[in-house]
């Protein structure tokens, strides 16, 4: 790929990015000061960068804690910083998810929680109810990603799986008002999705779980399986009356970073479009339709005329066949050079958050012909795809995109430039 173009890609990316600083975003949504104590709880990738926002931002005193991913904190004075695991919860985690709760505990209807929500904090906060163990949450989480489900349908089995996600952490603030910060990174930005809404409660129950698991053929453990056969352990209604004073805000978006990066492209002098925000969907799927788009503007001009820049986000998702390494967004990413050999574009495609899978990429970049020069090396792009070995097929082009982490997270970021 030509210099400029990565230059050129990863200055929208860098837009993106801007758009859904944790300062920017918080600085809209400050709550007003309580009369008693404001106390500060979180989760997700970005949850350490809003924290010091917030501290930076709030004229008064505070306490709290939040859980972020290994490698992912920031220099907090007055929120304390907790690392877990992720995507696979871990001990820390368990004995993190904790945390929260010990913070609420005792406040009055004075008091004030705000509790900042990211991506993420579905794996970072495991609390396994009843009988079950972090083995099985693990075991939960583990099938949930092997299995290609839609995030929403993975939020609303765990949320049936849990003592802390669909609104249960909430409810342990009462009286306590809370007000909810929520970086989105789900296709559709509904609040309650994000990490699992543990400060958001939803109306999905027990029997629409067990029916998900069924329709999207999710190969859960026997004992996940007992437990969703069980009515007990049921998140709370949003209609509680504990809720009836609480606020969510959705501060940050994929819409809004897809606009921001729709308005540095054109102000370098390319044309952008917006495809949507909220793509669901098998990444290699997705990519097939990209490539096709991307194929008739290149030979037809149609529907847009080049030079463009076509941008799209939203959430993929992964079925595990193979046992390579990668991500939704490499595996997008190879499938669509591979569908699009021979089209003349440039593409990228990572995550916000800075971390694209397993490894420490957040994505990678791709062109027309890329899959020729992976040939040339002596690697089969097919036989990569279908091992879902996607890190391995940039790795061996040296196109892997590596920012590191961001401090924020708006789901998957994709840009096809066609000159």
């Amino acid at each position: 790929m030509k210099p400029e173009d990565k230059d050129f890609l990863a200055q929208l990316f860098r837009a993106a990015i801007e758009a859904a600083a944790p300062e920017k975003a918080l600085s809209t949504y400050l709550p007003t000061r309580p009369k008693g104590k404001t106390v500060v709880i979180g989760a997700g990738k970005g949850a350490a960068q809003l924290a010091a926002a917030f501290e930076r931002l709030w004229d008064g005193p505070l306490e709290g804690v939040v859980v972020t991913r290994y490698g992912y904190s920031a220099a907090c004075q007055r929120i304390r910083v907790l690392e877990a695991a992720h995507p696979v919860p871990d001990v820390a985690g368990l004995e993190a998810s904790q945390s929260p709760f010990d913070a609420v505990k005792g406040l009055g209807e004075n008091d004030l929680v705000v509790a900042l929500i990211c991506g993420g904090g579905s794996a970072l906060l495991p609390a396994p109810p009843g009988d079950l163990t972090l083995k099985d949450e693990a075991a939960l989480n583990s099938a949930l990603l092997a299995g290609g489900a839609p995030i929403s349908v993975m939020n609303a089995i765990r949320k049936q799986v849990s003592g802390i996600k669909g609104g249960r952490l909430a409810a342990a603030c009462h009286p306590a008002r809370v007000v909810t910060l929520v970086v989105s990174d789900v296709p559709g930005d509904d609040p309650a999705q994000v990490a699992s809404g543990p400060t958001v409660p939803d109306a999905s129950n027990r029997k629409e779980a067990r029916a998900l698991v069924k329709t999207w053929g999710v190969k859960l453990p026997e004992r996940i399986l007992a437990w969703l056969d069980e009515d007990v352990g049921q998140p709370p209604s949003p209609h509680d009356s504990a809720f009836a004073s609480h606020e969510v805000h959705i501060i940050a978006s994929a819409r809004l970073s897809l606009e921001a990066a729709a308005q540095r492209s054109e102000a370098l002098g390319v044309p952008a479009v917006i495809l949507s925000d909220c793509i669901e969907g098998e990444a290699r799927d997705v990519a097939g339709v990209h490539a096709a788009i991307a194929r008739e503007v290149a030979s037809r001009d149609r529907p847009f005329l080049r030079p463009v820049v076509i941008l799209s986000g939203g959430e993929t998702t992964v079925t595990i066949k193979g046992r390579g390494k990668g991500g939704r967004n490499t595996e997008f990413l190879l499938s669509l050079a591979l569908a699009g050999e021979g089209v003349l574009f440039a593409a990228l495609a990572a995550d916000t958050d800075g971390i694209d899978g397993s490894e420490d990429n957040a994505g990678a970049f791709a062109d027309g012909a890329s899959m020729g020069r992976l040939r040339e090396l002596g690697a089969d792009p097919a036989a990569l795809l279908a091992g879902n070995d996607a890190w391995t097929a940039f790795h061996r082009l040296g196109d892997l995109f590596v920012p590191g982490p961001t401090g924020t997270n708006v789901n998957d970021f994709r840009a096809i430039l066609i000159r």
